[in-house]
């Protein structure tokens, strides 16, 4: 359990960030603590695992792709309880895990290859603007998707998102695949989508709720009542397995709020300091859901997650 308190601090501490990062983390910190537990019995084994899920599941809020995959290996291992011995159990978490993998791989690779044709091919003609906030490895996955079909004639703007600045890292990945990219800060946001004559908004999404509110990095709602203004449209690019069933029966998905060191490290006793990580968009703003099953209105998030993958669905 000690090694388990350690690789958990790495979530914690936001040296794993990332919601796809943070999922194919947790998900190997419980394939790997399933193979140093000593168990009597596979009931044994299931509730010391159950113990270590808890756990994880509750190292970060607004993390639902971790959650999801915790919950479908737990609900694989309980399938084969009675057909298992105690020393298959490591390995049989090690076999879920690479499941759960493979289904966050490949909705990525689905959700370039749909979303890359929302950018067309303009040769010749005026330059197509995207304007994206905050990392997501699914909107730079669509970009470079676009960018290998040939697609030459599109820049892109992005946001510097403070106050880490994860908006550094998507300008050095599009820049390194020769896009053209124009970074302006947080607040420039309106005077962008005004000035720079914006074709398409394309944020990522750290959680969707049943009711196709999506949860994303601090800004995200402004950038939207920006397009919602200047009539751009607004889409997000997510993978099925960042919905949140519990959302289905009242549950609300909690904002992360993070270190107030972030934004200034200078101590002022009578000066108080919020740092909201993630703020809601609320589906009334958002065109598009681009998933691996295709595009449609945030609101269906619920019908395609449980049809496509059944098995991720809590049990009690």
């Amino acid at each position: 359990m000690e090694q388990l308190k350690k690789d958990i601090s790495r979530i914690k501490s936001l040296e794993i960030q990332g919601a796809m990062n943070v999922a194919l983390s947790a998900i190997s910190f419980l394939s790997n603590y399933a193979k140093r537990i000593k168990c009597r019995n596979v009931n044994d084994c299931h509730d010391k695992l159950m113990e270590a899920k808890n756990i994880l599941m509750n190292t970060r809020d607004t993390e639902p792709a971790m959650r999801n995959g915790l919950t479908f290996i737990m609900n694989k291992l309980r399938d084969c309880l009675d057909t298992i011995c105690v020393e298959d159990v490591p390995s049989n978490i090690e076999n879920f895990k690479k499941i759960y993998h493979d289904m966050l791989i490949n909705s990525r690779m689905k959700i370039a290859e749909i979303g890359a044709r929302r950018i067309p091919d303009l040769e010749g003609k005026k330059e197509f603007v995207v304007m994206t906030h905050c990392h997501s490895s699914l909107v730079t996955a669509i970009l470079l998707e676009a960018k290998k079909q040939g697609k030459n004639n599109f820049k892109v703007i992005q946001t510097e998102t403070r106050p880490r600045y994860q908006g550094r890292k998507t300008a050095d990945e599009l820049l390194d695949a020769g896009i053209e990219v124009i970074h302006v800060v947080d607040s420039a946001m309106r005077w962008a989508v005004n000035t720079m004559d914006v074709n398409l908004i394309l944020i990522g999404a750290d959680s969707i709720t049943s009711e196709g509110t999506v949860l994303n990095k601090i800004g995200s709602r402004l950038l939207a009542l920006v397009a919602h203004e200047e009539h751009v449209p607004f889409y997000v690019a997510s993978p099925l397995l960042k919905y949140n069933p519990k959302t289905s029966f009242g549950i609300l998905e909690r904002i992360e709020m993070r270190d107030v060191e972030e934004i200034w490290d200078k101590k002022h006793e009578c000066l108080k300091i919020l740092n909201p990580a993630f703020e809601t968009v609320s589906r009334r703003y958002i065109d598009g859901l681009i998933t691996e099953a295709g595009i449609f209105a945030s609101s269906h998030v619920q019908n395609y997650f449980e049809k496509i993958y059944p098995e991720l669905i809590e049990r009690d």
